[in-house]
C-alpha cells in the first residue's frame, strides 16, 4: 500500500474530529503519499447555526488540504468521486460520525467504485441524537464500505448489528497530546485563570449537551461543595440554547460560588490552561460510545471520571486512571470526587495514566487501519 485519500474535516473546521483527521494525516502521511480531501461545505447553516470555522487557532493546520467536498451538492461529489478514481489510490479513508453525510458518500462510493477499498472511522455508528431513519441510513453506507475502524465495543456492536460481515478493528481512541505546547504548571494555568493555588478544581470540558450529564454534576456540587474545602467547578465550553436552564439549576442548588462558567467555544491555544489548571476531569455522560474528552485528559495525566456508558469504561481502569460510576446518578459523582481528594491519590493516578499511554498511540491506530486493509 502506497497512496491513501483520506477525507474528513481539517482546520479551519472546529471539534475533535477535525482534530483527529489533522493528527491522523501526520501519522499517515509519515508513511504513505497521502491526499487529504476536505470540505468546502460540511453542513448547511440551517442544521449548525454556530461557526464551523476556527481560522485563529491554527495547531492543526495540514498544508496541502484540499476543501472540495460540498456535501450537499451532488454535482460537485460526482466531480470528487470521479477525481478519486482517476487517482486510484490503494485505499480511502472517510470519518463517519453522523447520518447527515450519508447521501453524500452514498454517490461517492458509487462513484468511485467496488475496485477502490474503502474503509469508513466511525466516531459513532449511530448519532447521539436519534432520529427516524438514522439505522436505515446508516446501512446503506455501510454497505458500500469494505472496512471499518471503531473506538468503543458498544460502536462494533452496532455496526455488526447493521453489517453482520463486516471487516473490523476496534482500537482505542488515542491521546491528544498536541494541546500541551507550554507544559504550562498547575500554577501557572491557574494564575491565567485567575483561580488560588489552594482550589481544588473540577473540570468539565466540551459543548454542551443533554446527554453530557451536566445536570447531575451541577446537583452533584451541593454534596461536594459541603464535604471538600475550596472546591470549584470549572464548565468550559458552548452551551447553545439551554444556558438559562443551567444557570437556574445553580442558582437553585445554591452553588454559584462553587462554579466558574466559560461559555463559549475553547480556542486551540487556550485548552492547555483548563487542562493544566484542572485537578480531575468529570464527564457524567447519559449515554455515549466514546469520547475525545478522556483522551485530552490523559493527554495531560489527568484522571477522569466516567459513567458506565459505551465505551467511557473500556479507558478508564477504574481506581487507577480516574473512576467508573453509574450514570443518572449526582450521589456517585459526588462520593467519586470526596474519594479523590480524601485519598489523595492524584500523584498515583498520574502514574498510572503514564503506564497505559501505550494503548492510545497514534501509531497503533495506524497499524490497525492497515491490518484492515489488509484483510479486505
Amino acid at each position: 500500500m502506497n497512496s491513501i485519500v483520506l477525507i474528513g474535516p481539517v482546520y479551519p473546521y472546529k471539534g475533535g474530529i477535525a482534530h483527529y483527521t489533522g493528527l491522523l494525516y501526520r501519522i499517515l502521511e509519515g508513511k504513505y503519499h497521502v491526499d487529504l480531501i476536505s470540505y468546502k461545505m460540511q453542513y448547511p447553516r440551517f442544521l449548525y447555526h454556530g461557526r464551523q470555522k476556527d481560522y485563529e487557532s491554527r495547531l492543526f493546520r495540514v498544508d496541502g488540504a484540499c476543501f472540495t467536498l460540498h456535501t450537499a451538492n451532488p454535482f460537485n461529489i460526482v466531480r470528487v468521486g470521479r477525481q478519486i478514481r482517476r487517482q486510484e489510490p490503494d485505499l480511502v479513508i472517510i470519518q463517519w460520525w453522523h447520518p447527515y453525510f450519508a447521501p453524500c458518500y452514498l454517490l461517492l462510493a458509487w462513484i468511485m467504485g467496488k475496485k477502490i477499498r474503502k474503509i469508513l472511522i466511525c466516531h459513532n455508528v449511530f448519532p447521539h441524537e436519534r432520529f427516524l431513519g438514522d439505522r436505515f441510513l446508516t446501512k446503506l453506507v455501510f454497505r458500500q464500505m469494505q472496512g471499518f475502524i471503531v473506538h468503543s465495543e458498544k460502536d462494533k456492536e452496532d455496526l455488526l448489528a447493521v453489517k453482520p460481515d463486516a471487516v473490523c478493528q476496534r482500537n482505542p481512541h488515542p491521546t491528544y497530546r498536541i494541546f500541551q505546547r507550554e507544559y504550562m504548571s498547575k500554577e501557572a494555568a491557574r494564575a491565567k485563570l485567575g483561580r488560588g493555588r489552594v482550589e481544588k478544581i473540577l473540570l468539565f470540558f466540551g459543548f454542551v449537551r443533554e446527554y453530557k450529564g451536566l445536570r447531575y454534576l451541577l446537583d452533584a456540587m451541593q454534596h461536594i461543595c459541603s464535604r471538600v474545602s475550596n472546591v470549584k467547578l470549572l464548565i468550559a465550553g458552548s452551551f447553545g440554547e439551554d444556558k438559562d436552564s443551567y444557570l437556574q439549576m445553580i442558582r437553585k442548588n445554591r452553588i454559584e460560588d462553587c462554579v466558574v462558567l466559560t461559555d463559549g467555544y475553547i480556542p486551540d491555544e487556550e485548552v492547555e490552561t483548563y487542562f493544566a489548571a484542572s485537578d480531575i476531569v468529570v464527564l457524567p455522560y447519559e449515554s455515549a460510545t466514546q469520547s475525545g474528552i478522556v483522551q485530552l485528559a490523559y493527554g495531560f495525566e489527568k484522571p477522569v471520571i466516567v459513567t458506565n456508558v459505551g465505551g467511557l469504561p473500556e479507558t478508564v481502569t477504574d481506581g487507577k486512571t480516574g473512576y467508573v460510576i453509574e450514570p443518572f446518578s449526582a450521589g456517585q459523582i459526588a462520593e467519586a470526587v470526596v474519594r479523590f481528594f480524601e485519598t489523595g491519590k492524584a500523584g498515583e493516578m498520574q502514574e498510572n495514566i503514564r503506564r497505559e499511554a501505550g494503548r492510545f498511540t497514534w501509531e497503533r491506530l495506524r497499524e490497525q487501519i492497515e491490518a484492515v486493509a489488509e484483510a479486505i
